[in-house]
């Protein structure tokens, strides 16, 4: 059995799935070679690899769990786990970072002796380390995937840290001044805060069924009426959002149409090309909504015409 066919078959998996191999191999080796150099920077760049690595995990996870069908028990399939992990791996960050910058607090006052050339070996395979990754996820036609592009900006920043390791462990061998360690360390935290309070905020406004920061509720409904001209109001409108699948329900007061289904496929085209968003729940009405919660995102609107009511559903992939 050839070592390709442990491999998925599909390009994109396959690249993730090797620039998280090699990331994961590194990142132990920087905290191996941190922990016998006593270089705490190797230790905290080692940190920022593991948001690689969790990117890549979490970007993998998405284009594999994306390909299984829904079911019975799981409607919208399995990639709200995406959700979880990412959430889970920024909050795990944020404890490393408080440990390293506590550590790093420490060595100011107590300045540990650093092993220069040890921490130049590692630093430099761990640079190379990111540059493979970084050119494996370049690779192949399927550049515009965004589970890839956002997997290459983190390894692309872990750069940085690598860069800035292997200065460091220049200066440490040729000038012996040990406190640019402890220095470095914090700067490289830093780089990971802030990727991990990013992620731990997206991921959480996912969590919680938060509309996609992209969407402008007031300027969706405006858009609509203005672009469809049926449409009196909308109103009831929730977005949310599951991995990469935008979902929506609203509640649309239309004139009442000649075709329904016309005007239906409409709306629904209109909500896919501008908005991206793919599955849709619409209800239709020819008169004053009258179910519970009616108000969200209303703006009354005089209108006369039938009581009646439609509830559509629509689902693009």
């Amino acid at each position: 059995m050839s070592a390709s066919s442990f491999l998925p078959q599909d390009k994109n998996s396959r690249r993730l799935l090797l620039a998280f191999l090699i990331t994961v191999t590194f990142m132990v080796a920087e905290v191996i070679g941190g922990l016998i150099s006593g270089s705490l920077a190797l230790l905290a760049d080692a940190g920022h690899m593991l948001t690689d690595a969790a990117a890549l995990l979490v970007a993998l996870m998405a284009v594999r769990f994306a390909k299984r069908k829904p079911n019975s028990r799981h409607t919208f399939g399995y990639l709200r786990l995406t959700t979880m992990a990412a959430f889970v791996n920024a909050a795990a960050l944020l404890v490393i970072v408080v440990l390293i910058v506590w550590e790093a607090i420490a060595r100011f006052f107590n300045p540990q002796p650093v092993m220069g050339t040890t921490m130049l070996v590692i630093a430099i395979a761990g640079l190379f380390a990111n540059i493979l990754a970084f050119w494996l996820l370049h690779q192949g036609e399927e550049k515009a995937n965004i589970n890839v592009r956002a997997a290459a900006l983190h390894v692309l920043g872990d750069l940085l840290g690598s860069i800035g390791a292997v200065a460091a462990a220049l200066i440490i061998m040729y000038t012996g001044w040990t406190p640019i360690d402890p220095i470095l360390s914090v700067l490289v935290s830093c780089l990971v805060l802030n990727n991990a309070w990013r992620l731990l905020r997206e991921s959480f406004h996912e969590l919680l069924e938060g509309t996609p920061e992209e969407i402008d509720i007031d300027e969706l409904r405006k858009d609509l009426s203005r672009s469809i001209p049926e449409v009196r109001n909308v109103h009831h409108v929730h977005v949310w959002q599951i991995g990469e699948q935008r979902l929506m329900t609203l509640h649309v007061q239309v004139v009442p149409p000649h075709d329904h289904d016309a005007l239906l496929g409409r709306i629904q085209h209109h909500l896919l090309e501008k908005f991206r968003i793919g599955h849709a729940t619409i209800q239709m009405e020819y008169g004053h909504c009258e179910t519970p919660d009616c108000e969200i995102n209303e703006v009354p609107v005089a209108s006369g015409g039938h009581d009646h009511h439609g509830h559509s559903h629509a689902h693009h992939h």
